[in-house]
């Protein structure tokens, strides 16, 4: 846990750094109030550092105080649900992947309506971070911004190109489909456990029932592949009554399912949380992750060789239907729960990190594990595109110039609900476990789906 407090006699504005413009405070310094702000935890150390730079100049440029606290993300997702129920809560709340909480919250009219901070900058946001920054209020009955975008991520491929060419393989020449290239790796594992890396596996799916994140966006990303991208479409409905839908949610299921049963899975995968894919990667206990953003790469940073040459990373293939697929793209910030006791500073706060300039550095300073909301800014800056990091350009393009979606959180909270209940994984457990059909399994999953979204529109 980190924590800071401090008030400056600075007025005006200041330099952020040599290289960025001047910023300025939004509030005067003789109004000076302290905001209680729970930030989650970076995966690397540099992330923590750079929201600590902006944490510190902004109190220098407004005089206020932020009594913050650095914590990890499954503790923090688990407190700010029960600040949420309780009422008890804090002024800010920033998250990374706040996609399982904003949707219900924001129908339920427990979040603050940030519209107007997000107003300055709403022309420059990508659409993705736009439609994954506004939800459905029940109370209001409209949609608002609840959301106060920085960042924004999708899930990339991390693969062990060492391991592939230890196998025999070359990545070159990888079948550019859906379904092909991912069987592509698993001949690696035989071949693999035949010069004695006897525990390793062929393909690091998240097919867990525990979540919150990883599991969703895994089946979400099958699907797509498989061409059912419009279950959810951006008025909110859903579409499970489409044969085209279910039979693609069904081969998704059938595809995950198999390959787990087949042993190309490692057993534990069942109830892995977000971090134990990450860490599975970095112990090669398999050879190809998909995972979002690059957390996998970056906890690498320091180990030169597996960094700058054993890892490769990758954008999607094509669906299976040979033709290009969106990456689904969540989006990241700020946001403010109904209770808070300075509204007025964590506005403040928001509004001075959502600047071009200070959101851009502050990615940067994070080795750009998330890109900026505000997609011109990887065009303008050479970091994003030309960085000696070989990980960050196929993510850049992945993320921010190929085509994407927004998570589908961003069409409907009843979606967020849907995967706050984990219903894909437990489809996978209901093959795996309960020796149900894949078909059964997708039609027990669209039945739960239909009732929350009965209960649940906007």
């Amino acid at each position: 846990m980190s924590h800071l407090s401090r008030r400056s006699v600075l007025r005006g504005s200041l330099y952020l750094a040599s290289t960025v413009p001047l910023a300025r405070p939004f509030i005067a310094n003789a109004a000076a109030k302290t905001a209680v702000v729970w930030m989650n935890q970076g995966f690397i150390p540099q992330e923590d550092a750079a929201f600590k730079k902006v944490a510190e100049n902004y109190m220098k440029a407004s005089g206020n105080t932020l009594d913050y606290s650095i914590m990890p993300f499954m503790a923090q997702n688990q407190k700010t649900i029960s600040a949420l129920t309780s009422g008890d809560v804090p002024d800010l709340v920033f998250m990374d992947a706040p996609a399982t909480i904003l949707p219900q919250n924001a129908w339920d009219d427990k979040l603050v309506d940030v519209s107007d901070v997000v107003s300055a900058y709403q022309s420059q946001l990508t659409k993705t971070a736009e439609a994954g920054s506004t939800f459905f209020n029940k109370t209001t009955n409209k949609r608002s911004y609840y959301l106060c975008p920085i960042k924004q991520g999708c899930a990339p491929f991390h693969i062990w190109g060492s391991l592939i060419e230890k196998a025999g393989f070359k990545m070159s020449d990888a079948p550019k489909t859906w379904d092909a290239f991912w069987d592509f790796f698993k001949p690696t594992q035989k071949a693999l456990r035949a010069k004695g890396m006897r525990k390793i596996y062929a393909l690091g799916l998240q097919i867990t029932t525990v979540g919150p994140n990883d599991g969703n966006g895994l089946f979400q990303a099958f699907l797509i592949a498989n061409g059912g991208k419009g279950i959810v479409t951006p008025d909110g409905k859903l579409h499970t009554d489409d044969p085209k839908i279910r039979e693609a949610a069904i081969k998704s299921v059938e595809y995950l399912t198999t390959a787990y049963k087949d042993g190309y899975i490692p057993p534990e995968a069942l109830s892995w949380n977000d971090a134990d894919d990450n860490n599975g990667f970095h112990e090669k206990l398999f050879v190809v992750d998909f995972d979002g953003t690059l957390s996998t790469e970056l906890a690498m940073i320091n180990d030169k060789q597996a960094f700058y040459h054993d890892m490769v990373t990758m954008g999607l293939p094509l669906g299976n239907d040979g033709q290009p697929i969106p990456a689904q793209v969540g989006t990241g910030g700020g946001f403010i729960p109904k209770g808070a006791k300075n509204v007025e500073v964590a506005k403040d706060f928001m509004k001075y990190w959502m600047q071009p300039n200070v959101m851009n550095e502050n990615l940067k300073g994070g080795l750009g594990r998330w890109v900026p909301a505000i997609g011109q800014l990887v065009k303008d800056d050479p970091f994003w595109l030309k960085s000696s990091e070989p990980c960050l350009a196929p993510y850049v393009k992945e993320a921010v110039l190929d085509p994407t979606i927004p998570v589908f959180e961003g069409y409907t909270p009843a979606w967020g609900q849907l995967n706050a209940e984990q219903l894909w994984g437990q489809a996978h457990a209901d093959v795996i476990k309960n020796a149900m059909t894949p078909s059964a399994a997708i039609d027990k999953a669209f039945k739960r789906a239909e009732q929350i979204f009965a209960r649940i529109s906007g």
